[in-house]
């Protein structure tokens, strides 16, 4: 079994100031990607990512996601050049439709989710390269574009997705899939499997998988699980696209339909809790890694639960030990 990439993510709830500081902890105890979430209301990713990168020397800052319908493409190709340009290498850019409710809410919303994804992915990368674009689509609408300034290392381009359309949108145009929170292995599986009819059908043969994983660790495993249930539990009432592949979908709906988010959090299966975190004693959260590992995913990116503060220190304390080894 390869060794995958070690990711951790700056929870939006945290503390701004404690940017730096969090990047540089998480660089000297040997993660590999920094990950920032562009999430609606909070701080702006691509500032947030040049500050994490000047701050740090060698970890690799990673945005997932860019809402796509956010920027125009070409602005979007000239923040992503400033970037590869100052910190070859080490900046990788994700991209996603954004959550729905927010961008209806902000009047961005497209026509075909779909289409604006593919297409801003298209146009960017083409932009990169250096070419001449021209895209009348659904959402991108470019006449003759070539940027002035390109990098000289042009940074992989991935995509976020959930279901089965994204999914292979993603391996048609993506450079990576990036699977948020909730991704069990079964749902790994599957999702590689969608990922790979979109690189056949573009002729692709290079997708990375990264893998986001609710994760707290403790030598208490009651303490470190309970967090992890309430946080599964909250979120079955939309999460059938992870639940399906396990075959736990209509258990789920039901489960949460008669006891609430609380009941189910108390209810649940401990099996549960196994595949869709790493949650509990090192020696637990390890073998849910490994299984993701064993799963197909070529980078873990450890999500704190709920913008937990002390998650940082666990994962360097308890999880990095084992697994840099």
């Amino acid at each position: 079994m390869n060794k995958p990439s070690l990711g951790v993510i700056f929870h939006p709830r945290f503390p701004f100031a404690t940017l730096v500081d969090y990047a540089r902890r998480a660089e000297a105890a040997g993660f590999d990607e920094l990950w920032l979430w562009e999430d609606s209301f909070y701080a702006g990713a691509f500032t947030s990512a040049a500050t994490a990168l000047a701050g740090t020397g060698e970890i690799k800052v990673c945005i997932g996601i860019i809402p796509t319908v956010a920027r125009n493409p070409l602005f979007t190709a000239m923040e992503i050049t400033t970037l590869a340009c100052l910190y070859p290498g080490r900046f990788i850019p994700a991209f996603g439709h954004g959550v729905d409710t927010w961008m209806k809410q902000i009047g961005i919303y497209p026509k075909s989710p779909l289409g604006a994804l593919e297409e801003t992915v298209t146009a960017v990368r083409g932009l990169l390269r250096g070419e001449t674009v021209t895209l009348h689509g659904s959402h991108v609408n470019l006449d003759n574009v070539k940027m002035a300034l390109t990098p000289e290392w042009v940074p992989p381009l991935y995509v976020g997705g959930i279901r089965e359309k994204t999914l292979q949108l993603a391996g048609r145009a993506g450079d990576g899939t990036v699977l948020t929170e909730m991704a069990s292995p079964d749902y790994v599986r599957w999702a590689r499997r969608q990922v790979a009819v979109g690189m056949s059908q573009a002729g692709r043969t290079e997708n990375k998988t990264v893998v986001y994983v609710f994760c707290k660790a403790n030598p208490d495993a009651k303490a470190a699980r309970q967090p992890a249930r309430q946080a599964i539990a909250t979120r079955l009432t939309w999460a059938t696209a992870y639940l399906a592949p396990m075959g736990i979908a209509a258990e789920a709906g039901t489960l949460v339909q008669k006891e609430g988010s609380d009941g189910a959090a108390r209810m649940m299966p401990d099996a549960w809790v196994d595949q869709l975190s790493a949650a509990g004693t090192p020696e637990q959260c390890v073998a849910a890694i490994n299984r993701l590992v064993e799963a197909g995913a070529d980078s873990i990116v450890f999500c704190p639960i709920e913008g937990d503060p002390a998650a940082l220190d666990e994962y360097i304390r308890y999880l990095l030990p084992v697994l840099k080894k």
